[in-house]
């Protein structure tokens, strides 16, 4: 029920923001040349990622002489904000809808940005915006990874406005300029997990001050916090398994097809796909490669870098492997780097995982059991999972190219969110986004 609620407030947000997104199009010219004229904005920022994100984009946003608010839902919240214009929420989620109308209208706000559309409160808060046509600019992570980042007006993922017509694309993109010089940048896995702890922390034990807090993540911090422990725990040999698997591969003509697998906790899990978790997609993945893979064909199952260990994936993909009588030709990779494995894969099968467009640039044929924006004609296969097994069919090289350009001019901006060099660029890049400029150079 509550995940059927979530999908009926998803529908009522995009419907509402596909009028917008089309008067926009019509006028993309006057749009930019107004710009630069526009007045100082009130921007109100709802919940970020785990770390110092929305705190450097509201200094940022704040040099620029816009007016800034922060509405904090938690301890973790107001641990990495600490600028003026802080909000406490201490209300339940049924008063949010209530008191957000008060929050826009007293401080007159003009745009809402927010890191992920999924969660309840952003759900919640999307659909107001969607009534008082207020923009909602929303944050993800990239759809094309590393050194991007997903900056999109209106929503994200399964709640993107970008159409799905391979013309469409190819059209656009012949009219935009070449993507400007684009440079990696650091990440720091190390950063990502202390962050992510702190923040945790502070939630946990500010948990009486926030009566009503609900995280949008299945399990306590504390349980998670157990199954990061573990992880570390089994780290050595993990890391032993997967580089002797990585190495057979490489050298190992025996085709065989990859699935990558994404977190349990992920929306695009819980509302993009016909999936309750991880563990139904997973099944279905091999029993399917059971039934229509060639007796010669391997599968290999990876696991989410970012998962938090407080399920035994290798355990469960084993008994189901087994089950479908398959446990000799299926292989589990709990560490280390995907894009070699993808390069030489047969296929690769997703959800809706970033993994997608990271096989699909590297020319890996991919099959989509989820709602992606790159599940497109002639980019990703249309025949369905048990056919792809037979009949892996390569993206047309010239449709992709367009997709990903159109993307990186609505939707990307570069940069990311783990080191000092990272959160630079992308605060710098989404400052000019917001106010309606092109890509900066690097």
């Amino acid at each position: 029920m509550f995940i059927s609620t979530q999908k009926q407030a998803a529908q009522s947000v995009v419907a509402g923001q596909a009028s917008r997104e089309q008067a926009r199009e019509q006028a993309p010219k006057q749009e930019d040349t107004q710009a630069a004229e526009a007045p100082p904005r009130s921007v109100l920022l709802l919940q970020g990622l785990m770390g110092p994100l929305f705190r450097r984009l509201g200094q940022e946003l704040l040099r620029q002489g816009h007016s800034v608010h922060k509405v904090n839902f938690n301890g973790g919240d107001r641990l990495f904000w600490r600028l003026p214009g802080g909000i406490e929420y201490r209300g339940s989620l049924e008063d949010w809808p209530a008191q957000l109308r008060t929050i826009l209208q007293e401080k007159a706000v003009t745009d809402v940005v927010l890191f992920g559309d999924c969660r309840v409160h952003h759900l919640a808060a999307t659909a107001v915006c969607r009534e008082l046509d207020i923009p909602v600019h929303v944050f993800e992570e990239g759809y094309i990874r590393p050194d991007w980042v997903t900056l999109e007006l209106g929503g994200v993922n399964g709640h993107s406005l970008l159409p799905r017509d391979p013309d469409w694309y190819r059209t656009t993109a012949a009219a935009l300029p070449p993507v400007p010089e684009h440079r990696q940048v650091p990440s720091s896995f190390r950063r990502r997990a202390l962050e992510g702890l702190l923040y945790n922390c502070a939630d946990v034990f500010t948990r009486r001050a926030y009566p009503h807090w609900t995280n949008h993540r299945p399990w306590h911090p504390l349980v998670e916090g157990m199954g990061w422990l573990r992880k570390l725990l089994r780290g050595k040999g993990k890391r032993a398994r997967a580089t002797a698997l990585i190495e057979r591969l490489q050298v190992d003509p025996t085709p065989y097809f990859l699935f990558p697998l994404q977190l349990d906790s992920d929306a695009q899990i819980r509302l993009h796909s016909p999936f309750a978790g991880v563990a139904d997609a997973l099944r279905l993945v091999l029993e399917s490669f059971a039934r229509n893979a060639p007796a010669e064909a391997r599968l290999v199952v990876k696991e989410h870098p970012l998962d938090n260990g407080v399920r035994n994936w290798r355990e469960e993909t084993a008994s189901l492997a087994a089950l479908f009588g398959v446990a000799d030709r299926v292989d589990y990779m709990g560490w280390g780097d995907i894009v070699p494995v993808a390069a030489r894969a047969r296929g690769t099968v997703t959800i809706n995982s970033t993994s997608g467009t990271l096989a699909l640039a590297l020319g890996t044929p991919v099959v989509v059991l989820g709602h992606a924006v790159y599940d497109i004609p002639d980019i990703t296969c249309q025949d369905g999972l048990d056919a792809f097994w037979t009949n892996p069919v390569a993206p047309d090289p010239e449709t992709f190219a367009a997709f990903r350009r159109v993307l990186i001019e609505r939707c990307l901006i570069p940069g990311g969110f783990f080191s000092q060099e990272a959160l630079d660029k992308v605060v710098r890049h989404a400052v000019a986004r917001f106010e309606g400029k092109a890509l900066l150079p690097e």
